[in-house]
């Protein structure tokens, strides 16, 4: 079968594409993310990916634009669930503790993220978004300055607690939480 027939056949290669260079991404890190390591991951031959991506940074951004995407919606549809201040700062509290932030692949993956975009505008760019719809879901409920500290505790939470030897457990995250969104606070 030619490599066009099966490219017809195969709807989701390119998807394939973009979550295998994130799995080579946490593995190896963007340095060591080539080519031929997202095709072997992808189940690919090398020349799909070259196909589907211009260049190694373009699916780069891709995969990262991927990842935002994904952690935003995530995000979005857990403030979303809340329905009230109170019900908001739990899902605070369940973002930063739980499987959504917590987890070592995504915070690996973050890291990777916040690297690259320091060196690569359109990077940046997708942050920023991603940024910005965090706080946008937080804004339902909290002020805009009290909203942009949560986004930040939700990462800064998240990277600290990934390598202290003494990690926050669950409570000590909700008393800060709490303590931030105090009335008269925000």
């Amino acid at each position: 079968m030619s490599e066009g027939q099966t490219r017809r056949n195969d709807p989701e290669r390119r998807h394939r594409i973009i979550t295998a260079t994130l799995e080579v991404i946490a593995e190896h890190g963007v340095p060591n993310t080539t080519h031929r390591r997202i095709a072997a991951a992808a189940g690919v031959p090398l020349g799909s990916v070259t196909y589907y991506f211009a260049s190694l940074e373009t699916l780069l951004t891709e995969a990262f634009l991927h990842l935002a995407e994904e952690s935003s919606d995530a995000f979005r549809a857990r403030m979303a669930a809340a329905r009230d201040r109170d019900a908001a700062c739990e899902a605070i509290v369940d973002i930063i503790a739980g499987s959504l932030w917590a987890e070592p692949r995504t915070l690996l993956l973050s890291y990777e993220l916040y690297a690259f975009a320091a060196r690569h505008p359109a990077v940046s760019a997708v942050m920023r978004r991603w940024m910005d719809n965090s706080r946008a879901a937080l804004t339902r409920f909290f002020d805009p300055l009290t909203a942009r500290a949560l986004d930040a505790l939700v990462e800064g939470i998240g990277i600290h607690n990934s390598i202290d030897s003494d990690p926050l457990d669950r409570d000590a995250i909700r008393d800060i939480v709490q303590r931030l969104t105090a009335p008269g606070r925000g």
